[in-house]
This record gives C-alpha cells, sequence and structure tokens, in this order.
C-alpha cells in the first residue's frame, strides 16, 4: 500500500524524519518495500516563460517560439498547442527528458517543417497529472523561471509503500498506520470528525429487506446508503487529484476520488452509484447465475455464491468488489446513492477467487475492515461530497446488522516474558495495550483485555503478546544461546530430507549438472508422461503452457535440454530432485530423483576426443546413474529386480524398471522413445531415469546386528568360465542370481563377459559366458572342492534357466 507522508501528517502529528518513520514502520511489522519520491519522473522539468510565440513560416497551427527555460540564453521550441501565447509561463522539458504521458525520450536537434525545436512545453497530459490534452500547462504570472515545476508545484513529497499482511486489515487505511505510529511514541494521532450529517428529507431510495434462503451463503451483512441531491460533479480539486495520482490511482472525477480517498485513507471502501440510473428498489440478494458488466470493462457470469446489490432490472455491483457501468458515476450525475457495506471477509475472498477481480475493495474487505467503520465512513463520505460538490443530503438508508467480535482476552503479562524473552513492566503492557486501542481492565498479574472491533485477528494470548514486542521492538529481543546438551543430539533431517540431499550429491558427482524447473507444464506434456487429468490441472493458470501439474520431472528437463541444444550444447547431462504429482490427493505428491544424458554426454564427459571414438548415450548409462544413486541411498541393485519392462516414455526395448517386489516399483529407466522425441523436438538419443524416493523402504531405526569388521583374505581368488546355451528370452539377472546362489559362502563375484547368438547355437537360442570367482577364506581349495563348487554353478543355472553346459 502507498501513501505520502503529507497525507500521514494529516492523521499523525509528528516531527519525525522519513528515515525514521521508516524505520518504526517495519519495526511495527509494516514492512517498508520502498521509499521514493513523490514526482520522481517529473525532476527535470522546469518552469519556463515563452519569451514570443510567432506563426510558423509553413504551417497554420504552429507556432516558433523563443523560451527562457532559465539557462541564460533563449531556446527555439515549435509548439501546436492552441493556447501558447507570447508572455505565457509554462512547464518546459529540455533535449534527453523522458516524457512519461507519450512514453518517450525528447531528441535534441529536432526539425518541425523546416524549423528546428530544442525541447518541448508540455500539457498536464503529458506529464500524467490529468486527461487534459488540449494545451499546455499555464502557469501564474509569478512562477519563478528556471525552478523545477515538481517543487513550484509542490508534487515532490515522499511516498511510503509497504506490504500489508493478512491479517492486518487495520492497516489498509493510512489513518490506521497512523495510529500503529502514534502507539509506537512517534507522534500524536489525530481525531477524524464521523459526526453525523444532518438530512433535509426521507431518502428516495432504500434498500429492502436482505433476501437470502436459509443456508444460503450470505456475504453482505450490514448496507448503508445515503440518497445526495442537486450535486454538481466533475473534476475534483488539484489537492485531491494529486493525493490519488501519488499513490497510483488515476482521478475520475469528484464523487469516485472521494470514494477512493475514504477508502485509503480510512480503509472503508465505499460504492458511489447514479441514482437517476437505479430502476426500482434496491436489493440486497445472490447471483442468479446473471452477466454483469463491470467497471474493468469486463463481463462477468455470476453464481449464486456471490452477493450482489441490484435493483429491479438487474445487478448493480458484486457486492465489496467492484460496480457495474451501468449505474456509473460520471460528470455529469447529479444525484448520487452512496453505498458503505460490511461484508464476510472469506465470502469476499472466494467471490474475487471465483471471478479473478483484483480490486482495491477486495483487497481490504478480505483482510476484515472495521464494521463499526460502516455508518461512520458513509457519513464522512457525505460530508466530502456536500464540500466539494453541493447537494443535499437525505436521511440514511440502513439494512441489516453488523457483526462484532467482541472479544475479550484473560491475560497474563508474564507471557510477554516467556513467550518473548522481554522484560516489560506491567504498567508500559498496559500502555502499549492503551495506545493500540485495547481496553485493559484489572491491576494483578492477569489482566482484562477487550479488542478493538478494528482487530479481528486478535484472538488470544499469543497475540497481545506479539502486539506488546512489535511495540517494544523486535530488535530489542534477547538473543541468548540454546543450551549445551551434554550427549549428541538426535538426527534432525526427516528421511525424505536426507534422501534429497544424498541423491543431489551422488548425482552430482556423476557429472549431472541440477535443475529446477516449473512444477506446471502444459497439457500436451503432461498427457505424454502420463498426467493430464481435469483433478490435476490448474483453475488459473499463469500462462498457456503451464496449465497442469507436473506428472513427472522429466519434461522440465527433456525443455531444458531442449533449449540447450537451440543454443548450440547438443550435450547436457542434468537432473533435478522435486515434487511430482500423480493425483490430486496429498498421497498423491511424490518426491522424485530424474535426470537425463543427450548427445555424448556419458559418465566420462561429452564431446569428441582424440584419444577415444565419443559414444553416444544409451540405456546403459541411465541404468548406470540409477544404479549409482539407489546404491548412495543405500539400495542394492543386486539385490532388488531389474526387470525388462519399459516406461511409457521409453523405447520399449531398451528400457526397464526397477522393483522391490511384485508392487513396489522404485524407478524407471531407459533412452527416450523415438516417437515422443519427435514430438518433444529433441534430437536422439537420450537417456533418462525416474526415482521414487517416496517409495524406497524406511531405514530402521536399529541396526538388527553390529556390522563385521572388514576381513580381507590372504588367498589367491579362483576364477572359473562357464558357457550354456539357454533361450534367448532369459534374461542375465537370473542367470546371475543363480550362479551367486550355488555357494554364498565362497563365491565372491559372478559376471557376464560373453553373449552370442547364432545359427549354430540352435533357432531362438544364445550363448551365454559367465565367470565366476571363488575366494577361499581358511585355506587353499582343493581340485575336489573347486570341482564341487562349479558343479553347484552348473545345476543351479541349469534348473533356473532351463539351459544346458556349452560343450
Amino acid at each position: 500500500m502507498k501513501f505520502t507522508l503529507d497525507w500521514l501528517k494529516e492523521h499523525l502529528d509528528t516531527s519525525a524524519s522519513v528515515d525514521e518513520i521508516g524505520k518504526a514502520l517495519t519495526m511495527i511489522g509494516l514492512e517498508v518495500e520502498g521509499i521514493e519520491s513523490q514526482g520522481k519522473a517529473l525532476e527535470k522539468f522546469v518552469v519556463a516563460h515563452v519569451v514570443s510565440a510567432t506563426p510558423h513560416p509553413n504551417s497554420d497551427h504552429l507556432n516558433v517560439c523563443k523560451v527562457d527555460a532559465g539557462t541564460g540564453e533563449m531556446i527555439d521550441v515549435v509548439c501546436g498547442a492552441p493556447n501558447c501565447r507570447t508572455g505565457l509561463k509554462s512547464v518546459f522539458a529540455f533535449p534527453g527528458t523522458y516524457i512519461p504521458g507519450k512514453d518517450f525520450e525528447l531528441k535534441a536537434g529536432v526539425v518541425i517543417r523546416g524549423t528546428p525545436s530544442n525541447g518541448m512545453l508540455c500539457s498536464a497530459a503529458e506529464l500524467e497529472l490529468s486527461e487534459d490534452h488540449d494545451g499546455i500547462i499555464e502557469l501564474p504570472a509569478d512562477a519563478p523561471v528556471g525552478e523545477k515545476y515538481v517543487d513550484y508545484a509542490g508534487i515532490n513529497g515522499v511516498v511510503f509503500d509497504i506490504s500489508i499482511t493478512p491479517n492486518r486489515g487495520d492497516a489498509t487505511g493510512v489513518y490506521g498506520v497512523a495510529r500503529d505510529l502514534a502507539a509506537f511514541g512517534l507522534g500524536t494521532l489525530k481525531t477524524t470528525d464521523f459526526s453525523s450529517v444532518p438530512s433535509v428529507g426521507p431518502s428516495p431510495i432504500a434498500p429492502l429487506p436482505q433476501q437470502f434462503a436459509a443456508g444460503e451463503p450470505k456475504a453482505v451483512r450490514k448496507f448503508a446508503g445515503r440518497y445526495l441531491r442537486g450535486i454538481k460533479n466533475g473534476p475534483s480539486p488539484d489537492w485531491l487529484q494529486t493525493r490519488l495520482r501519488a499513490v497510483g490511482l488515476r482521478p475520475i472525477n469528484t464523487v469516485v476520488d472521494i470514494t477512493n480517498l475514504v477508502s485509503l485513507g480510512w480503509g472503508r471502501p465505499l460504492h458511489a452509484y447514479d441514482a437517476d440510473k437505479v430502476e426500482g428498489t434496491i436489493h440486497l440478494r445472490n447471483a442468479r447465475g446473471e452477466s454483469f458488466d463491470a467497471l474493468d470493462n469486463k463481463i462477468y457470469t455470476l453464481d449464486e455464491t456471490m452477493t450482489v446489490i441490484a435493483d429491479d432490472r438487474g445487478p448493480l455491483c458484486l457486492g465489496g468488489i467492484m460496480g457495474g457501468i451501468r449505474t456509473g458515476v460520471t460528470d455529469e450525475t447529479t444525484n448520487v446513492f452512496m453505498e458503505c457495506a460490511s461484508w464476510d471477509p472469506d465470502l469476499i475472498a472466494q467471490t474475487g477467487r471465483k471471478t479473478g477481480i483484483v480490486s482495491d475493495a477486495r483487497y481490504r474487505l478480505e483482510r476484515n475492515v472495521d464494521p463499526a467503520l460502516t455508518e461512520p465512513g458513509m457519513e464522512l463520505a457525505t460530508r466530502l461530497v456536500l464540500e466539494l460538490c453541493g447537494g443535499e443530503a437525505m436521511e440514511p438508508a440502513i439494512s441489516g446488522e453488523d457483526v462484532f467480535p467482541n472479544t475479550v482476552v484473560e491475560f497474563p503479562l508474564s507471557e510477554v516474558k516467556r513467550l518473548t524473552g522481554l522484560t516489560v513492566e506491567a504498567a508500559e503492557i498496559a500502555t502499549i495495550l492503551s495506545r493500540l486501542g485495547f481496553v485493559v481492565d484489572g491491576s494483578g498479574e492477569v489482566r482484562s483485555v477487550k479488542v478493538p472491533s478494528w482487530r479481528p485477528d486478535v484472538t488470544q494470548k499469543a497475540d497481545l503478546v506479539e502486539e506488546v514486542m512489535r511495540m517494544v521492538g523486535v530488535d530489542n529481543v534477547p538473543v541468548e544461546p540454546l543450551v549445551r546438551l551434554n550427549h549428541v543430539a538426535p538426527q534432525m533431517l526427516t528421511t525424505i530430507q536426507n534422501r534429497r540431499r544424498i541423491v543431489r550429491r551422488a548425482l552430482a558427482a556423476r557429472g549431472l549438472d541440477e535443475a529446477v524447473t516449473w512444477s506446471f507444464i502444459s497439457n500436451a506434456d503432461a498427457t505424454r508422461f502420463g498426467g493430464g487429468t481435469e483433478d490435476r490441472q490448474l483453475a488459473n493458470a499463469i500462462a498457456s503452457d503451464m496449465t497442469d501439474m507436473r506428472p513427472s520431472l522429466l519434461p522440465g528437463l527433456l525443455a531444458g535440454s531442449r533449449r540447450n541444444a537451440n543454443r548450440g550444447f547438443d550435450d547436457v547431462a542434468l537432473f533435478e530432485v522435486g515434487q511430482i504429482f500423480l493425483s490430486d490427493k496429498p498421497e498423491g505428491q511424490h518426491t522424485y530423483a530424474s535426470g537425463v544424458r543427450t548427445g555424448t554426454a556419458g559418465i566420462e564427459g561429452a564431446g569428441r576426443h582424440w584419444s577415444s571414438k565419443a559414444d553416444a548415450v544409451s540405456v546403459w548409462d541411465a541404468k548406470a546413474d540409477i544404479a549409482a544413486a539407489l546404491d548412495a541411498l543405500g539400495v542394492d541393485i543386486d539385490k532388488v529386480q531389474v526387470l525388462p519392462e519399459a516406461a511409457a516414455w521409453s523405447h520399449p526395448g531398451r528400457g526397464g524398471r526397477i522393483a522391490l517386489g511384485p508392487k513396489v516399483t522404485l524407478g524407471w529407466f531407459g533412452e527416450l522413445h523415438p516417437a515422443l522425441a519427435a514430438e518433444l523436438d529433441i534430437e536422439g538419443p537420450v537417456a533418462a531415469f525416474e526415482i521414487d524416493l517416496d517409495a524406497l523402504p524406511e531405514p530402521r531405526k536399529k541396526a538388527t546386528k553390529t556390522k563385521p569388521a572388514i576381513s580381507l583374505s590372504p588367498l589367491q581368488p579362483v576364477s572359473r568360465d562357464f558357457a550354456f546355451i539357454m533361450d534367448r528370452a532369459v534374461s542375465a539377472a537370473s542367470i546371475l542370481k543363480a550362479a551367486r546362489g550355488a555357494d554364498k559362502t565362497l563365491i565372491a563375484d559372478v559376471g557376464i563377459f560373453d553373449v552370442f547368438e547364432g545359427a549354430h547355437v540352435g533357432e531362438g537360442k544364445k550363448s551365454v559366458a559367465i565367470e565366476v570367482t571363488l575366494q577361499p577364506k581358511d585355506k587353499t581349495l582343493t581340485d575336489e572342492e573347486i570341482e564341487k563348487i562349479s558343479a553347484a554353478v552348473v545345476a543351479a543355472v541349469t534348473k533356473t534357466t532351463g539351459g544346458e553346459l556349452r560343450k
């Protein structure tokens, strides 16, 4: 929220400097996002005197002017404004000045119809001071030549931009900010005249009783309206326009500007209707599927959960959000119906999300607006309209009753010390709370504290402690070291946090670069990787290519690889550890670790080299990466199932699944399917893998037995080779597993070193040769013992695979 220093001082009597106010605001929880000069964009514009203005020799509507801008010499300027004349004081821009209303930088040496022009006399529209572009700005004759225009016009004030947390609806108005600063000790809060304005007669417009069925959501609580007749509307005074522009609002007309002034000044949104355009009686009801033409020039379809203010023809205003065009106030409006209502903040937020409308009224009302200001806010706005537009006020029209929390908290003063460590005297605590508007009763250790109407977020003891702490100063909270423990601290990271850390290190060590991609992807990409269902589509997507929650990390990694390839980097190795979404339920959110390699980006590095051929990545690179990651996570890939089942995104014959039993899938690996690569505009090959970190078994909290010390045998190992002929469909894993199981004590390792297929081994058959390493522990093996183990290996492999020993 933005406000000027002058505006703040209308509510706060203070001599504090800008820096002191800025530090105090951040200290009390209203974080300052920026402090800037109100007229920063206009600093280069100066007051100038048109010494002479003569008709342009080559134009019937231009003048050639001699301008004194305080530089000591006359400046030639060509001007086409109809009010340009000799002796006029106006606003001048030198070459090189940025013109905000035209969005361009004024160039030097411009020639217009054959005559050079070295500057520009400006209109109010070109300085974004108003919509007036019919002529250049006319200043009084005593305006000092050469002075900065922002200094002369008094628009060089200071603008504060503060961040408001969702619970601080009271701070969405300058008055609420001033109240906090006064409580902090930075000045004295000034009072506002909210007294009732005398009426001259009954209101021609009176809302009917609220029309809500039992159980129907009712956003409006209390409606207060005032009919003002015979006003003279039009542009608002300069002081009001300047104030609104300083905080980024465009002045419209006096009545509308007054509603914005009250909204920003006191955090009390209002809405004004052209009373002559209201047809029949005003109704407070929920919408009935009608269309609504709003002031932002968009048409919205309203449903039965949205409260509207309507007449006999239909909705006039989407309650608490935005008014409609049909009854909008214009310069020609002579009779106004001013509305100030109290709303249910939750229902206002719900309506705002459904419609996507972000308005100043919604911003304040969904944060809770002081219900005690409903009628006073209307009276304040009425008084301002009568002062600036004239007219007469009719009797108020009231409907409904407001909701006041009337919260009372039993507050032990010792809670301040217990929760913050601050030592604050009881009298000071009571004084701080009283300055903030709380009513403190009692004199003992426990006080009864009544919460003011503008702070519905304060409901318990801790909230009161927070109020005291922010007024004493968060920087005064004592910093004390934690008590040193006399034993080793327990593990602080959760299992999944540990796994994320471990797998990141393992994959980075293999030469993959970590990437962080969007959790949102296009519907087409989501569908390609097993998602795209309606339950995972965003209700309010931020872009057309970010409509769905990702079902896999691979779309983002592949998109990153494609972007690199488009820039000449074809060999890329990327990985990511993050969330994927298998459904819209909590259990559908999993943590995955995924990686891709493209081109020649293998484990040994990418690119060509004189000493060896640059091999393209393959399924074996992906398998090696997933095996290394699982090994780092404590999963032995030799003890899980590696199945020849390719993922949906993988080449059918070049991919696999790693499983732990028949139901638990730990991950997938393989080469990207050529058809999918073509769809994604990626040149293959691409090797990829995915690990479901949530699917890994939980580590045991206590080891079942102590791991023994390493034992290295001094005896020489013995190797034996075996070749088997078996069906082509037999997997390598089953062969290795069978061989290892022949003697788990002496067999140290088994590996495949040759696979051969040909006519002489039989149709549908293959020859597989394995090397079995025997490691004696206590004594050298005899020939008989070796032959016995060899026979056991042959028998185990033959039984498992159905093969036979090759002769």
